[in-house]
Order: structure tokens, then C-alpha cells, then sequence
């Protein structure tokens, strides 16, 4: 058995938190068909806003508003793992204007939504490099983090400054320097020794990737991660993404048969 289709099993059923009969029985599927592990590129913001006439921050300041539906939602139906692309490493390429925005956008959620996440027993995490954000945006990060430590929910994992390629070679730089110490040697690495330094180390795989606004392509985002994971792509931009377009992803996902490589048995 694989390291992938080891973190896609199901763990074993937790106690309901409120909500999950009705949002399970809405859902319409069996809780044991459900994902451990969600992970959305949240794509549109821009493009929705120039569809409505207005400048693409308003597409941005409603598309972060729509993050607190999705997060309660998966956190009432218990899945174990939600990660939103927030911020990207190559975004920094965008205007000034833009990129001050989005890090004061960021800040204002952070704070605004660390009530809703002690609320809903979520678990903040942020995904990417440190280097490069302003001290701010660290200090609201690292108190957002601290402050939902000991909840047991949903993890909300939050790829800021996040790149795979970026996140694959700091992997392979620490383990480069613990061979280079003799901690490790060459041929014990395995691709368990890779997980075991990325960020999200100790948590699942997605299972299933979300992307919205109709893009076919991955972004650079949890290229290890998602080497099996089931994509549903929608049409529908991030801030009109709402509980009833994520149950359309997740019905989707609990009718695909997921064969990691093998060959289903007969009648699977």
C-alpha cells in the first residue's frame, strides 16, 4: 500500500459536531464517502469583479468574505483537512497596489475570523515561506495559529507565499544537510522521507482539489500532494462558490471510484 493510499484512508468516525446530521442528510451522501482532506485553488476573484463592473479588489474582498461558509461547512460535515491558495509565490509579480492589498486583505481576515474558528473548533495552519511577508501579516499568522492550538476540529491550512517547487526544494535541502551530517543516508531516502519534510508534514493528502473559474491547470499548488488526489474543475468563480456548488464537488468526488494505479474488483 502506498504513502497516498494510506493518507486517503478514513479515520475512524469522531463524535458529531453540531450540524453534521444536517449538513451530511443536505449533502446526501454517506459520511464515510467524504474526503479526509479538501484543497481549493480559489481562482475568479478578478474576473468576477470585472463582470459585475467593479475593480478587481472588490473581487478579492468578496472572495475572502466566501471563506467563511466553506470553512464552516467543512468543518460541520468533519472533514479532517481544508487548504485554500491564498497567495502564491509568483503573485508577488502582480502590481504593488494589488499586493499591499491582498496583504492587508489577509491581515483583516485573520483577525475577523479567529472568532469563527474557535466557533467552529478549527485549527489554523499556515502553508509557504515566512521570508518575504511583512512582519504584520507574521505576527496575525503566528497568533492565529497560537490561538487555535488546542482545537480538534478541521485544519484550516492557509498556503501563504506558497509555491510546490519552492516547498519541494526546501524539502530537499533539509534532508540534503542531514545526509551531508550523516543523520541520513542516501539510500534509506524514500518517498515517505519527502513527505515527512514538506509543510504540510503529518497531515493527509488531498483527496479531492477543487478549482473554480473554469482553469485547467495546477498553479503550483501541492504538486507532491495531490499525486492522487481527484480533481473537479467548475466554472463557477470563488465568490459565488457557495455550500451548495462545494456539495456539488463533493457528490461528484463520492461517485468516483478511486483506483490508486490498481485495478478495481469486479462490480467496484
Amino acid at each position: 500500500m502506498t504513502a497516498s493510499q494510506k493518507n486517503s484512508e478514513k479515520a475512524p468516525a469522531a463524535a458529531a459536531a453540531p450540524g453534521f446530521e444536517q449538513s451530511l442528510a443536505r449533502l446526501g451522501v454517506t459520511a464515510e464517502s467524504l474526503p479526509r482532506h479538501v484543497a481549493i485553488i480559489m481562482d475568479g476573484n478578478g474576473r468576477w469583479a470585472r463582470a459585475q463592473g467593479k475593480p478587481r479588489i472588490f473581487g478579492h474582498e468578496q472572495g475572502a468574505a466566501n471563506v467563511r461558509q466553506i470553512v464552516t461547512e467543512c468543518a460541520a460535515l468533519r472533514l479532517d483537512m481544508l487548504t485554500l491558495y491564498a497567495f502564491s509565490t509568483e503573485n508577488w509579480l502582480r502590481s504593488r497596489s494589488e499586493v499591499d492589498f491582498l496583504m492587508d486583505l489577509l491581515l483583516r481576515f485573520l483577525a475577523a475570523e479567529r472568532q469563527t474558528m474557535m466557533q467552529n473548533n478549527v485549527r489554523f495552519m499556515p502553508l509557504g515561506r515566512r521570508e518575504g511577508l511583512d512582519k504584520r501579516v507574521l505576527e496575525e499568522v503566528d497568533r492565529t495559529q497560537r490561538d487555535t492550538a488546542g482545537n480538534t476540529g478541521l485544519t484550516l491550512a492557509l498556503a501563504i507565499n506558497y509555491g510546490a517547487r519552492a516547498e519541494i526544494t526546501d524539502a530537499v535541502r533539509a534532508i540534503a544537510e542531514k545526509v551531508q551530517r550523516g543523520e541520513l543516508r542516501p539510500g534509506d531516502i524514500e518517498p515517505e522521507t519527502i513527505s515527512a519534510h514538506l509543510y504540510t508534514a503529518g497531515h493527509p493528502d488531498p483527496d479531492l482539489l477543487i478549482r473554480t473559474a473554469a482553469e485547467m491547470r495546477i498553479s503550483n499548488f501541492l504538486l507532491w500532494q495531490i499525486s492522487y488526489a481527484e480533481l473537479y474543475v467548475t466554472d463557477v468563480c470563488w465568490p459565488q462558490f457557495s455550500v451548495e456548488e462545494l456539495h456539488k464537488a463533493l457528490r461528484a468526488y463520492a461517485h468516483r471510484t478511486r483506483k490508486f494505479g490498481d485495478v478495481p474488483a469486479p462490480g467496484k
